[in-house]
């Protein structure tokens, strides 16, 4: 199933993206209008050409960077995405569904269905991830479940947390794996599933909206959140408590993303309508970032 996408509307959401030049400042790429409704996800393919984009009740669309262009629209109105992620050779890709029934669906670039895992009991898809080498699809589930599935064996082990989780990301090398929960907590684990307890990162505030934390910085050795106290922490990978915690937004910062190509530079997200991008400047008495 699926399609290309529909001419844009005025009552179509858009969003735009934006170009980080070499002298550090911000050109507007594209705006980009097909969604209907608000859009919550956006993921970009490993060779930087794509983004997919879907929203907690929209479908999962496909679009060229360089032309701006929707290229593909996946599954139907019946297939509402909640997350969804790339394998790394940017041909195939995953989605997660906010319906039970409809479970996981991976795709290629054009729309033809290539697995699909689903269940009469599968609970809700809140988010899912691929490691860099393609091997594992990790998914988090609204029953507190974390599924980590070997794609090739299909074997899959399964985590249990005592609260609900929100979010999961994955660490470049594909070796860890961190999920945000409402308890206050973020936890860290083993992809190869061998630990028996996480690492624990404490001191953000996270009881009632959706979080997402990443991981970043030089060599990835740090973590980073949002936060509903309107701040962004930082964590060493190392230590439970936050070496840095960030001041700027007014409302709950709801994702944070550290830039993959620059360890130094970070941009938050925030319910207080902005995006601010951070950029190291001094790594003593926790100030870490400044806008």
């Amino acid at each position: 199933m699926g399609g290309r996408c529909n001419a844009a509307s005025p009552e179509m959401q858009n969003f735009s993206f934006l170009l980080v030049v070499d002298d550090g400042k911000f050109i507007l790429k594209h705006t980009l209008k097909s969604h209907q409704m608000a859009v919550s996800f956006v993921a970009w393919s490993p060779d930087d050409t794509m983004l997919l984009t879907c929203g907690n009740i929209e479908v999962v669309k496909l679009w060229d960077i360089e032309t701006g262009m929707c290229k593909h629209t996946f599954g139907d109105q019946g297939f509402i995405a909640s997350s969804c992620a790339w394998f790394p050779d940017s041909k195939r890709l995953v989605c997660g569904s906010s319906e039970p029934e409809k479970g996981i669906c991976m795709w290629d670039c054009e729309g033809n269905e290539l697995k699909v895992w689903r269940g009469a009991r599968m609970p809700k898809v809140l988010d899912l991830a691929v490691t860099s080498d393609g091997e594992y699809l990790i998914s988090a589930f609204s029953d507190k479940e974390i599924r980590i599935l070997n794609v090739g064996a299909s074997t899959e082990h399964v985590i249990s947390e005592k609260h609900p989780i929100t979010s999961l990301s994955v660490s470049a090398d594909g070796k860890f794996f961190i999920v945000n929960l409402n308890s206050k907590e973020i936890h860290m684990w083993d992809v190869a599933g061998k630990w028996r307890e996480p690492l624990k990162y404490v001191g953000h505030e996270q009881n009632k909206y959706v979080i997402r934390s990443c991981f970043g910085g030089f060599n990835n050795s740090f973590i980073a959140s949002g936060s509903e106290n309107s701040e962004v922490y930082i964590w060493n990978r190392q230590k439970s408590d936050p070496i840095a915690i960030l001041y700027g937004h007014s409302m709950t910062v709801n994702s944070v993303s550290w830039n993959p190509r620059n360890s130094r530079m970070m941009a938050s997200a925030s319910d207080d309508q902005t995006v601010r991008i951070w950029r190291a400047t001094n790594c003593k008495a926790g100030k870490v970032l400044d806008t």
